[in-house]
């Protein structure tokens, strides 16, 4: 997802911040972001896990859908249940391609007179063509670099945001409100991608770092890079888009079943739905499943996974070690047959195979907020 394009790079809010944080820098989705700071990414992982983190997401896609009709027309494009999204809540979900492949994973919430979506950095132009083309008479509006978005995540993150504004220590989880933080308008939603409790919050492009600095000012608050929010998100077997899902891989491959309700499964009326519904009903040639290999070497991703026999029967699509599970983790895909928890499989690492099995997801356990 890194840009391997020549255009020069883009910037959030907080680029400067960043620096004066002493942050090493890289390219990602096109952007200048934070992959570590002094702290380093095993440290900034397990702040994070213990206490409280603060990630500058500014570069994902931030969208308004507006118009009658709107969560019919979206429904034709997502497979999430829409219909039954009260005000207030939000809903993950993907866009599909025709063939039941992903073109891009997202979260919908309902404002009430309209949709607000975040998708991903790498994908939001794409996303955004999508959405104009395939909602006629509804107003696609991006809301581009004058929007910034900061996700604080970890145990102690609900503490911490409840001494600037009490009511969001029970706010549900997968659910968004307007606000002002210190005289700043925000929008607050409890959601996140670390497997932790914690909160996305939405500021305006010039008030960006201003609450930044404050929510860093808090002892138990440390700035976290993408190296961190990687490692994170894959011990709590979270996809990322581009490796672990995408237009190759359909929501029942990669266990995403959970995010298409019942309706949904049995209407269809999304693309590739057809695709889906036969995978639901008799089952998919591989699965998406946690890798847990023996020893301390890690298995990044495209190596290769055999069998017993040494057949080749996948590949790993995300992995490294995890700082809280004190081991190596990964996911990948394996044939169905050898997809089972506990079944043997080799890893070939620079030529060597590496014993390991399959795993149940999560490795570590996701600590959401659940009132």
């Amino acid at each position: 997802m890194s840009s391997e394009t020549d255009s020069p790079l883009l910037v959030t809010p907080l680029n400067a911040l960043h620096r004066e944080l002493g942050a090493k820098m890289v390219p990602f989705a096109g952007y200048d972001m934070p992959v570590q700071y002094p702290l380093g990414v095993l440290k900034e992982h397990l702040h994070t896990r213990e206490q409280a983190g603060l990630f500058d997401v500014s570069h994902m896609g931030q969208v308004i859908l507006r118009g009658d009709g709107v969560v019919d027309a979206l429904e034709k494009l997502v497979p999430g249940e829409l219909k039954a999204l009260k005000e207030g809540r939000i809903r993950y979900s993907f866009f599909t391609n025709d063939q039941g492949g992903i073109l891009d994973d997202l979260m919908i919430a309902n404002r009430g007179d309209h949709l607000f979506l975040v998708v991903n950095a790498a994908c939001k132009v794409p996303d955004i063509a999508h959405l104009t083309a395939g909602l006629p008479g509804i107003e696609v509006e991006y809301l581009g670099d004058d929007r910034g978005l900061l996700a604080l995540q970890g145990p102690v993150a609900a503490t911490v945001l409840a001494r600037f504004l009490p009511e969001v220590a029970t706010m549900p989880f997968m659910s968004m409100v307007n606000a002002s933080l210190k005289g700043i308008p925000v929008t607050i939603a409890r959601s996140g991608y670390t497997g932790e409790d914690g909160y996305e919050i939405g500021i305006d492009a010039d008030r960006t770092e201003d609450v930044a600095r404050l929510l860093l000012a808090e002892p138990e608050v440390a700035a976290i890079g993408l190296g961190a929010r990687d490692s994170l998100r894959l011990e709590a077997g979270l996809c990322l888009y581009g490796h672990d899902i995408g237009t190759t891989t359909t929501p029942v491959e990669a266990g995403l079943t959970w995010a298409i309700s019942k309706r949904r499964r049995e209407e269809g009326g999304y693309p590739g739905d057809a695709v889906v519904r036969r995978q639901l009903a008799e089952g998919a040639a591989r699965y998406r499943v946690g890798i847990q290999p023996e020893g301390r070497a890690p298995a990044r991703e495209h190596t290769e996974i055999q069998d017993a026999n040494g057949q080749t029967v996948g590949e790993v699509t995300s992995g490294g070690f995890g700082p809280s599970a004190n081991a190596p983790v990964a996911m990948g895909y394996v044939t169905a047959g050898n997809a089972a928890a506990g079944t043997p499989l080799s890893l070939i690492v620079r030529g060597k195979a590496l014993p390991a099995k399959v795993a149940t997801l999560p490795f570590v356990p996701q600590r959401y907020y659940r009132g």
